[in-house]
């Protein structure tokens, strides 16, 4: 099975033997504690659960930018982003060197690690301008995920965690939510040598489907893992438990047995394009995918990013042989109406606009709401009728 990134095995930060858990969890309760934000407490459970090994905790502020701006930490590990826990306020805990990080998203606000803290920094608006703006390309407020990164705070608090929960994902999709650990164990016991991964916030469409079917074939792949995003999207993207549902169905009656497996982290999505792609294939290295596929405008939103800008900055911008996963490169996918079939644009010069079918996002979801289901060339009419649902449910 392919190596995880930068090391021999991989090494989840979550405590798993049962003693030392309790025990931990009996000390938090007598710490100093903060509560973070949805972006770190997603960091938090990536790194508990192997995704982001080797990572042993949260980046100090030399290491982010070291990260933003050439994707190494000041000591040369590799790393697409900087994985920081920014918090406004840090009056809870004092100077205190040993603290407990508390879950935003869940009521109560239970303990989601303990951390050894290294250094509790404030951040410049220089270095939030520079981390922002090699991040996401951008300072445009109107950003999503500048606004979610710049919303946080400006303090910086560093040093290694013990993972001691999975926030919400464990509980809300606990048919769904798997570590990179127990990915990998799945893949093994598959028998799969070769795996595709596809990355999904969104239902998926004849178009991806097919994507997945033509990435397999062509890359002679044993299995494909769909691993979709289960935390926090901008308004209007469709929830988790709606897209979990659909992709299952699609499935269950449109892929071979053994051939497909529906997973998901936890994490919010960044919409940091090239970046957030390179990320993307670093997380499903360590899960135990050979191979990733990165199409138009991964990851993006708006007009931020080129339609390609995902896929050549691992030409661009990745270090030479930092990752071993192999990127497979995707043109935006259609229904021809001359073939039949669903093709990569790029590979139909014959073709003008008119022979596609193609659909905006906003007129399908006009369509849904109106319980009108899209064309079978679009959406397979059993994932179409779960969408519609939905969204006729926000109308009653």
């Amino acid at each position: 099975m392919i190596k995880p990134v930068g090391s021999e095995e991989l090494k989840p930060l979550f405590v798993y033997d049962p003693e030392r858990h309790h025990a931990l969890m009996h000390e938090a309760q007598g710490l100093p504690a903060i509560t973070i934000s949805s972006q770190a407490a997603g960091n938090a459970v990536m790194m508990g659960g192997g995704y982001f090994s080797p990572l042993t905790g949260f980046m100090s502020v030399a290491d982010a930018v070291s990260v933003a701006e050439g994707m190494r930490t000041t000591d040369g590990m590799f790393f697409p982003v900087p994985v920081l826990c920014l918090v406004a306020d840090v009056a809870a805990i004092g100077d205190a060197r040993r603290i407990a990080l508390r879950d935003p998203n869940m009521e109560g606000e239970p303990v989601l690690a303990i951390m050894d803290v290294d250094a509790i920094e404030e951040v410049s608006e220089e270095q939030m301008a520079l981390l922002t703006e090699r991040v996401y390309g951008t300072l445009d407020g109107e950003h999503p995920g500048v606004a979610a990164f710049n919303g946080q705070g400006r303090i910086a608090l560093s040093g290694s965690i013990e993972v001691l929960h999975f926030s919400y994902f464990q509980d809300d999709f606990p048919d769904t939510f798997r570590t990179a650990v127990e990915i990998r164990h799945e893949i093994a016991e598959r028998g799969w040598q070769r795996v595709v991964a596809f990355q999904t916030r969104n239902p998926m469409h004849l178009a991806h489907e097919e994507l997945c079917h033509m990435a397999m074939e062509r890359l002679e792949c044993d299995g494909l893992v769909i691993h979709m995003l289960l935390g926090k999207l901008k308004p209007g993207d469709i929830p988790a438990p709606v897209r979990d549902a659909a992709i299952r169905k699609m499935v269950e009656l449109y892929f071979p047995p053994n051939s497909a497996m529906v997973t998901g982290y936890g994490f919010d999505m960044l919409y940091a394009g090239p970046r957030e792609a390179v990320l993307h294939a670093y997380f499903r290295q360590n899960m135990g995918a050979t191979h990733f596929i990165i199409g138009r405008d991964h990851a993006g939103v708006g007009d931020y990013y080129g339609p390609f800008d995902a896929q050549t900055i691992f030409d661009t911008e990745v270090p030479e042989n930092a990752l071993d996963i192999e990127i497979f490169r995707a043109d935006h996918t259609a229904y021809s109406k001359k073939l039949n079939k669903v093709v990569m644009m790029s590979e139909a010069p014959d073709h003008t606009k008119e022979d596609f079918v193609l659909l905006s996002g906003t007129k399908v979801r006009e369509m849904l709401g109106q319980g009108i289901a899209p064309p079978p060339e679009f959406s397979r009419p059993e994932v179409a009728k779960i969408l519609m649902d939905y969204y006729q449910s926000l109308d009653a």
